[in-house]
């Protein structure tokens, strides 16, 4: 392909997520322009090229907007699905992907690009996951759109943040001993979240007469019990004992792995059931149109390591939870939530800090993960377990960064969903509740000039439930949300700025 190609204008769905969060940079890297369609555009603001795109608000399943969305574009990036949000999510998926290709077609789009799952050439369709028969639904659609489309297909995904790699770390980390699911001895072939960047954006670059799928992985075809050795051995961990039994369903294996690592059970079913099958590529046709690069593929072993370096450097671009949870409410503090007969339950707590208000932001951004939440350990915990049992995500997703948040940004169970540096931290549950919850925090000054914190809980309850829940735990506000505001201050007075 010519070096010398005028650039591309580029639509890339699913820009908040893993996979489009980390290839928007790639495409401008590349010398493309670039649009996003994203739902919550606001959730992009803080990314560091959120100033070198063009952003539009708008869901894929919205034909106007993503009418609006093509208008211009040489290449559009398909990196989004609806699994999670309910039993209907394959007609979902459905509908938005012939939404996506009609409209590419009508505005003249040369290319589709999308990244799907690999799946086994030799099980029938309808045995298939109903993940990966989905995906393989939206590729068949984006086919025969008319528009040229490259449907690239991936088993396991190693990069830092990623779900499978978070999913691998915490299964080998946690437990020197395992018994595990049979799934554990099927072959899979896992392939670099830098090779699946590189392959992405060199096939906005195909010739108009390429419409077809490939299959894409690296250089190991590993089970996933050697997965899970090679990444002790990489991360300097004792030999893993791992034994298998057949008796875990995938279901009971997803809430196993709910269980010990950060990936709620909803999202790690969908992992697991893809991994019943051999997974491994039976083509690499891609290599005719895109070659490996002169070093080759990379293996296993340095994704992995290139993975933990990142994590432990405090470098992860984006991870898996990214991407908002399934029904998430988008409306920031609403004042009239009529679906809740106008009922609203708040707990609001303020104090005066002898610290300076950059003192108290370092506090109050720097709040979750490994520090915790100021206040009962043991309550914050049992809520974060309760939830896991629930199929929740619980408390173990932590921060993406160990000092800065930014819109968009899980933290624990909640997310951030406003931040003005200096000022406003906003987040949103996304716990499982009878309702919805937001806690704010802000720095301020009082008339005097003094540093003053606000905290400000919110409760929108839904139906009888919601109601019975909020009274019911309101006898243990004054130790929670009371400690928290007061270990906030001391924490802010403490430091030595």
């Amino acid at each position: 392909m010519a070096a010398d190609a005028p650039p591309l204008r580029c639509l890339v769905t699913g820009a908040t997520g893993y996979v489009g969060g980390r290839l928007v940079p790639e495409l401008l890297a590349a010398g493309h322009g670039v649009r996003c369609l994203a739902r919550t555009p606001g959730k992009l603001r803080d990314h560091p090229w959120a100033g070198e795109v063009e952003t539009v608000g708008g869901d894929v399943t919205d034909e106007a907007a993503v009418r609006a969305a093509m208008k211009g574009i040489d290449v559009a990036y398909y990196l989004v699905h609806a699994l999670g949000t309910g039993p209907g999510f394959e007609e979902t998926d459905r509908r938005a992907a012939r939404i996506f290709g009609q409209q590419a077609r009508e505005a003249g789009v040369r290319r589709i690009v999308y990244l799907g799952g690999l799946a086994p050439r030799a099980v029938p369709e309808r045995e298939l996951s109903p993940h990966l028969r989905s995906r393989a639904e939206v590729g068949r659609i984006l086919l025969a759109s008319g528009v040229p489309t490259a449907v690239l297909r991936a088993a396991v995904i190693i990069g830092s943040g990623s779900a499978s790699f978070e999913m691998l770390r915490y299964l080998t980390e946690r437990l020197p001993v395992m018994v595990t699911p049979r799934w554990v001895r099927t072959r899979t072939q896992p392939v670099a979240i830098r090779d699946v960047l590189r392959l992405l954006v060199a096939c906005a670059r195909l010739p108009d007469d390429v419409n077809r799928t490939f299959d894409i992985g690296g250089p190991d075809i590993v089970t996933y019990r050697d997965m899970m050795r090679r990444y002790a051995a990489v991360a300097g961990l004792p030999n893993r004992l791992i034994l298998s039994v057949p008796v875990l369903t995938p279901r009971l294996s997803s809430l196993w792995v709910g269980l010990v690592t950060p990936v709620p059970g909803a999202t790690a079913r969908p992992l697991v059931e893809s991994l019943r099958h051999e997974v491994v590529c039976a083509e690499h046709d891609i290599d005719r149109w895109v070659p490996p690069p002169p070093e080759g593929l990379l293996g296993l072993d340095e994704a992995v390591r290139l993975a933990l370096q990142r994590v432990r450097d405090g470098d992860v671009a984006t991870r898996w939870s990214s991407a908002s949870a399934p029904r998430a409410p988008s409306d920031p503090l609403p004042t009239d939530p009529t679906w809740t007969g106008g009922s609203r339950y708040t707990d609001d707590r303020q104090a005066t800090v002898d610290a300076s208000p950059e003192a108290l932001w370092r506090v109050v951004e720097g709040i979750g993960g490994e520090t915790g939440w100021y206040s009962s350990p043991l309550a914050w915990s049992l809520r974060g377990w309760l939830d896991t049992l629930v199929g929740g995500v619980g408390l173990r997703r932590g921060r993406r960064d160990a000092v800065r948040l930014r819109a968009g940004d899980c933290l624990d169970f909640w997310r951030v969903e406003e931040i003005e540096p200096g000022r406003l931290l906003r987040l949103r549950a996304e716990m499982r509740l009878p309702g919805r919850a937001w806690l704010e925090m802000a720095v301020d000054r009082d008339p005097q000039g003094r540093t003053v914190y606000r905290q400000h809980a919110l409760f929108c309850p839904h139906g009888l439930a919601g109601h019975a829940y909020w009274w019911s735990v309101a006898p243990f506000h004054a130790m929670v949300f009371g400690g928290m505001t007061r270990n906030i201050v001391t924490a802010a007075e403490m430091d030595p700025d």
